[in-house]
This record gives C-alpha cells, structure tokens and sequence, in this order.
C-alpha cells in the first residue's frame, strides 16, 4: 500500500473499516470500480468472490440468540435486542434496507433462511460486522435503482399477510420515512389528502405510480401532463393541490393552460 497516493490510501483504509476485507480485496474491488468507493461497495457485495467468508455456526448462533423462545423465528421482540446490539433505532429506514438484504417477507419478522441467508449475502457472521456494514446499507438509499427497489420492496414487506392492499396509515408512514430520504417536497400534502379525501387502502399501482410521479413531476407541477396515465388518486392530488392553492397561482396558470 506505501506505493498507492495518500488519496488512495485513505480509499483502500476506509473500504476495509467498513467492509473488514483484506487489503488485497479493497485494492482489487477498487480498481475494479475506477477508485470510486460507492462504485466498489457494490462490486464487493455483488460478486461472491469478493466477499468476506461468513461462518455459518456464527449465523446460527446469532439467530439462536433473537429468535422467538416459541416459534422458530425472530419476531419483533427479538428484532428489538437486535436493533440494540447493532446500536440502530427500530424505527430507523435502515432497518428497511436490511429486511430487504434478506429477502423479509413481513414486516418485523425474519425467518431463519432470511435471517442467515441475508447477512450471508452482504458478508456479515457477527455483531461488529453488522454494525460496520450499516454506513453502507445507509448509502444505497441514495443509489437512484436501488432506492426504487427498496421503495417496490416496501409496499410488500409493509402490508397485513393475506391482503393485497397496504392500510393507509401504515403507507403514510412508510412515505413519510421512505421521502424523508428522496426529500419530495409534496409529500406531507400528499398524505394530509388521502386522509381527508381517501381513507382507504393503497393498492400496488398506486404505491408504484407515486415514485414515478414524485420522480419526473416537479413539485410546482410546471411539467404535469393531465393527459398522462396516472391512476385517478393522483390526478385527483392535483385538483387537491390546486382547490387549496398549495402551488403558486403562476403555476396553477401554466397548469390549467394545459388542460
């Protein structure tokens, strides 16, 4: 490492903080990614061969340790001493990203194939590891693709077994942590409209529509198509924003001179 430039250095130091690779590992993934460090997290946790070997009677005994005295899961009191060994909060979004990691297909559950299964893939057999790799599971929130898979995988992860819809205070919440994030300046009117106009479930389409919407439409809505093939609760947020003035009244000209 004394030949690389200090830049480089403090690169291959940090990779290997976070990730606990070998320096020979943090040198190969990057300059596979060009000596971005975003770009060779991902090489690292995309390709197996780079990953740290994870001891499976480790996992075991981690999963031993918070699954449910009763049934063979971990259920939310065990992902509460989870939350506290790994020093995350319960409510934290990345608690979203690591129940995507494995797979979870409820809420404040994991099975022992998606808890094992789950940190296998990142590279994860203790509690140190854990807690290092939660700066990286932070960061993918900022990965545009893998925010809108994360978001997908939320809508699923987020709603009652056996329904197909998601509550609406149970979306409201979830939009709330998720564009916390994204920074979509509409969203506390969004919700403030479905309360006072909706009051139902949130289907798929309307969960999946909305990402798209927030992504491609601009807040002043100086580019909204009303022809476009939004579901009606988006269109109907629209005329919600414009009754209660909550754009500008410019915009609301350039708005209605397109309907």
């Amino acid at each position: 490492m004394h030949k690389l430039g200090r830049g480089h250095r403090d690169k291959v130091q940090q990779f290997m903080t976070i990730t606990g690779a070998s320096e020979k590992v943090a040198l190969q993934a990057l300059k596979a990614s060009d000596w971005h460090l975003e770009g060779a997290f991902d090489v690292f946790y995309s390709h197996p061969q780079f990953k740290s070997f994870t001891d499976t009677r480790h996992l075991e005994e981690l999963y031993n340790r918070y699954k449910d005295p009763y049934m063979d899961m971990i259920l939310a009191d065990g992902i509460t001493v989870l939350c506290n060994d790994i020093q995350v909060d319960p409510q934290d979004i990345v608690m979203l990203v690591v129940s995507w990691h494995m797979k979870a297909a409820t809420m404040c559950e994991f099975s022992k194939q998606e808890f094992i299964g789950g940190l296998q893939a990142v590279g994860i057999d203790s509690l140190e590891k854990f807690r290092e790799r939660i700066p990286f599971m932070r960061s993918e929130l900022k990965d545009e693709q893998k925010f809108r898979e994360i978001y997908n995988f939320a809508f699923g992860w987020a709603k009652e077994k056996g329904q197909k819809s998601l509550a609406l205070d149970t979306a409201i919440g979830m939009w709330q942590l998720l564009f916390a994030e994204k920074q979509w300046p509409l969203v506390e009117h969004w919700c403030q409209f479905l309360q006072a106009r909706h009051n139902k479930a949130i289907s798929r389409d309307t969960w999946s529509q909305l990402l798209e919407f927030a992504r491609t439409v601009d807040p002043s809505l100086s580019n909204y198509d009303p022809q476009g093939a939004w579901p009606y609760l988006i269109d109907e947020f629209v005329e919600y924003l414009l009754e209660n003035h909550l754009i500008q009244a410019d915009q609301m000209t350039d708005w209605n001179q397109k309907r």
